[in-house]
């Protein structure tokens, strides 16, 4: 039993209580059941938007962390209770056991997105993510007459020993994407030896993604390793930081919407999935994302400002997913065993 967030856009209430598997909702006519690990404030903003769309259609939401909502879509196989997924990590939905739950959908509005935001068979598509950035606080940088980095390459430098944070890939699902990113661009033995040489400079790896950037906004240090919108939000906030996106390209993780192929409620699942596309939600996509995979949907002038380009998408390094989530088990074994217990 544990605490979760079930969310009705008929209402725009959040309620939290606990309940086990069989206390799930099952959808009615009009009723659908999304599963996301989309943070709560954000299905709260974009729900309040899908009540003005789709004033006909009740959602159910359960919202859970990226690895427990694999659990629980697991669990429940082709008996599944829910309709949609919604803003899930694509690298776990390419696990080929979830593959198999999921339908084919090809919604309106597809045409607006590149093809590195949606399935060739048309099981997934993503219309948002978030990518690797550094954090940097220009004060500190001052106040020790450091260097202004321009990429990973950069931290190797012995200037900054102590002075970077980077966040756990064991618990961390953006430092899981930052490791990877290394080691695919690199290459696997390329990558791994590097890894070790930052290791030198690194202070303390954070258990969460957003970690970094907080401790370096403070300036407790001078670079932490996040996520761009975690930085974006430590500039809005007043605090001395520089973003800097990697030269070498940003790692990224897209999060990944699909329609369940045990759905009854297929008919309004997809109607809930074509919104997911509309000009409606796409305008509050980047309230909350760097990375917004729909074509014309503008960055604020503050954001292109302090560092982050006005199209994200060129300078996104190629990532393999597929490969992430089939090496995701043994990369995440050797980095404890070489980096963080060496």
């Amino acid at each position: 039993m544990c605490f979760k967030s079930v969310v009705h856009i008929m209402v725009l209430t959040a309620v939290v209580f606990c309940f086990s598997l069989a206390h799930l909702p099952i959808a009615n006519a009009g009723e659908i059941t999304v599963y996301t690990s989309l943070e709560e404030s954000e299905i709260m903003d974009y729900l309040a938007a899908a009540k003005k769309n789709l004033p006909d259609i009740k959602v159910n939401v359960l919202r859970l962390s990226t690895g427990d909502l694999g659990a629980r879509i697991l669990s429940e196989g082709k008996h599944s209770h829910y309709d949609v997924i919604w803003g899930w990590a694509l690298t776990n939905m390419m696990d080929p056991r979830i593959q198999a739950l999921l339908t084919p959908y090809r919604p309106k509005g597809l045409q607006r997105m590149p093809a590195q935001f949606k399935a060739v068979d048309g099981k997934w598509f993503a219309p948002t993510g978030y990518m690797a950035a550094l954090c940097v606080n220009t004060d500190r940088l001052k106040r020790k007459g450091l260097p202004m980095p321009s990429g990973w390459s950069s931290l190797l430098n012995p200037v900054y020993k102590g002075e970077v944070v980077m966040p756990n890939p064991a618990s961390s699902g953006t430092g899981y994407l930052q490791v990877v990113s290394i080691l695919q661009g690199m290459g696997s033995e390329k990558g791994w030896a590097f890894l070790k040489r930052l290791d030198a400079n690194v202070a303390q790896y954070a258990k969460s993604g957003s970690r970094p950037c907080n401790m370096a906004s403070t300036g407790e240090y001078a670079i932490g390793a996040s996520s761009a919108i975690v930085a974006m939000q430590a500039v809005k906030q007043g605090y001395p930081v520089k973003i800097v996106i990697p030269k070498e390209g940003a790692g990224y993780e897209l999060e990944a919407n699909a329609l369940a192929a045990a759905s009854t409620h297929k008919r309004d699942a997809k109607r809930f999935l074509d919104w997911t596309l509309s000009d409606s939600i796409a305008r509050l996509y980047s309230k909350y994302k760097a990375i917004v995979g729909i074509e014309g949907v503008p960055r604020s002038a503050v954001e292109t400002a302090n560092g982050l380009p006005a199209d994200v998408k060129k300078v996104l390094y190629a990532m393999n997913f597929k490969q992430s989530m089939q090496t995701r088990p043994q990369t995440l074994a050797r980095w404890q065993r070489e980096i963080e217990h060496h």
